[in-house]
């Protein structure tokens, strides 16, 4: 299923510079960054609940938050995109 994980994390000091950098690199783990605070996920109900544990234990939920979209299987025709940074598809061919 595709999943759209955005977030906010407050940077206002070091510590929050440094949730933010935990929380994007453990999102390029699992999917592509299609805007700043923003990540396609494909991947199943088990891998989902195991990014989601991880992020939430890297945020602070009193200044910081997290939030999932479950867009399923048949996302193709869910998604519109207008304007810069092409995306890919992460289920299509990889050809190196």
């Amino acid at each position: 299923m595709l999943v759209l994980i955005t977030y906010d994390v407050n940077t206002e000091d070091a510590s929050g510079k440094a949730r933010l950098r935990k929380v994007a690199k453990q999102c390029t783990n699992y999917g592509q960054r299609v805007q700043n605070s923003v990540f396609e996920c494909v991947m199943d109900y088990g891998k989902c609940r195991e990014v989601k544990h991880i992020l939430e234990e890297i945020i602070d939920k009193d200044k910081d938050s997290l939030r999932f979209y479950y867009l399923g299987n048949n996302y193709q025709g869910k998604i519109e995109h207008i304007g810069a940074k092409e995306t890919f598809s992460v289920e299509a061919p990889l050809i190196i």
